[in-house]
C-alpha cells in the first residue's frame, strides 16, 4: 500500500482527469457559463470528498472505477455549494481555493447559474454509476438529493445565516455543522460504499464514520479560521469572527475544541472496526483531516 501522500496525489489526479471529462469544455456554448464552472471546479481544491468516496468503495471491496462518477458528483455538489455560499447575499467572500471567487470573476448572475449547473450535473453523474445489487440508481440519487436539500446542506446554510451575530447553544452549532459539512462528507463515503455493493452493516459503519469525521473536520476548520492566514487557507481567514458567527473555538475555546475533534476522530476509527484492515485508508484519511493545517 502506498503512503498517504502518494495516495492523495494519485487519487486527486484521477478525480481531476474524470472531472475534466464530464464538465463541458470552456469553448462549449454558452462559453461564459462553462468557463465559470471550470474556474471554480479547477481552482485547486483538495478533493477530500471524492477521495473519501473512492476510499470507501475500496474498503467495501470495490474499485475506484466503480465509484468515480459518484466521486465526481460529490465534488460538483460541493463546488456548487461553495459558489453559492461565497455570494454577497450569503457569506460574501472574495477568495476561494486561493483564487478570486466565481462571482468576483464572472459576476453574480453567472456565478449563481454556474452553481445551479454543477448541482444538476452532480445528479446526472450519479445516474452513470453502475448499479449494484443492493443499491439501485434511485437509491443513490435519493441519498444525494436528501443531503443537498432543506434538511441538510441548504438547511444548514439557512441556520448558519440566522445564527450570525448570536451566541448559539452548542446543540444549534452542531446542527449547522452536521447540515453544512458532515452530511455531504457522510454521503461521499456512503455513495462510495453503494458503488461497491456494501452490506447493511458496512453502510451503517460508513454513516457513523462520515458524521464523526465531518464534525471533526468542521471543528478543525473553525480552529484554522482563527489560527491561520488567508494565504495558507486559500480563503479569507477570520471571516467567522468578522461575521460574529458562533464557532467551536468561540463557544468552547481552542484547546477544548481540539479535544472534541480528537474525540470525534476516535469515534470515526471505532466505526470502521467492521472493515478490519480494509478500513486502514479511511482511518488514515480521518487522521489526515484532523491534523491538517489548511
Amino acid at each position: 500500500m502506498s503512503d498517504l501522500k502518494t495516495y492523495l496525489a494519485q487519487r486527486c489526479q484521477l478525480v481531476d482527469t474524470a472531472l475534466n471529462g464530464v464538465i463541458p469544455g470552456s469553448d462549449t456554448r454558452p462559453t461564459v457559463l462553462h468557463q465559470a464552472m471550470r474556474h471554480s471546479v479547477f481552482a485547486g481544491g483538495k478533493r477530500l470528498r471524492p477521495i473519501l468516496c473512492l476510499a470507501a468503495a475500496e474498503a467495501c471491496g470495490g474499485t475506484a472505477d466503480d465509484a468515480i462518477y459518484n466521486a465526481c458528483a460529490v465534488e460538483c455538489l460541493h463546488t456548487y455549494s461553495l459558489i453559492h455560499d461565497d455570494l454577497p447575499c450569503m457569506d460574501d467572500d472574495d477568495m476561494r481555493r486561493g483564487v478570486p471567487t466565481c462571482h468576483k470573476v464572472y459576476g453574480e448572475a453567472i456565478a449563481l447559474l454556474a452553481g445551479d449547473a454543477l448541482q444538476a450535473l452532480a445528479f446526472e453523474l450519479v445516474t452513470k454509476t453502475p448499479m449494484a445489487a443492493r443499491h439501485p440508481t434511485a437509491v443513490m440519487v435519493l441519498e444525494l438529493a436528501r443531503t443537498a436539500g432543506s434538511l441538510h446542506l441548504v438547511g444548514g446554510q439557512v441556520a448558519d445565516l440566522e445564527g450570525e451575530g448570536k451566541k448559539l447553544p452548542l446543540e444549534d452549532l452542531r446542527f449547522i455543522h452536521e447540515g453544512k459539512t458532515a452530511a455531504l462528507l457522510t454521503t461521499s463515503v456512503k455513495l462510495g460504499g453503494m458503488s461497491a455493493n456494501a452490506s447493511a452493516p458496512q453502510m451503517q459503519a460508513l454513516h457513523e464514520f462520515g458524521m464523526a469525521t465531518g464534525l471533526a473536520f468542521q471543528i478543525i476548520d473553525d480552529i484554522l479560521d482563527v489560527t491561520q492566514t488567508s494565504e495558507k487557507l486559500g480563503k479569507s481567514a477570520g471571516k467567522d469572527v468578522a461575521a460574529e458567527k458562533s464557532t467551536y473555538p468561540a463557544l468552547m475555546g481552542l484547546e477544548a475544541s481540539r479535544a472534541e475533534a480528537h474525540r470525534l476522530t476516535e469515534v470515526s476509527h471505532r466505526a470502521l472496526d467492521v472493515f478490519g484492515e480494509a478500513g486502514l485508508r479511511l482511518r488514515q484519511l480521518a487522521d489526515h483531516l484532523l491534523n491538517r493545517d489548511y
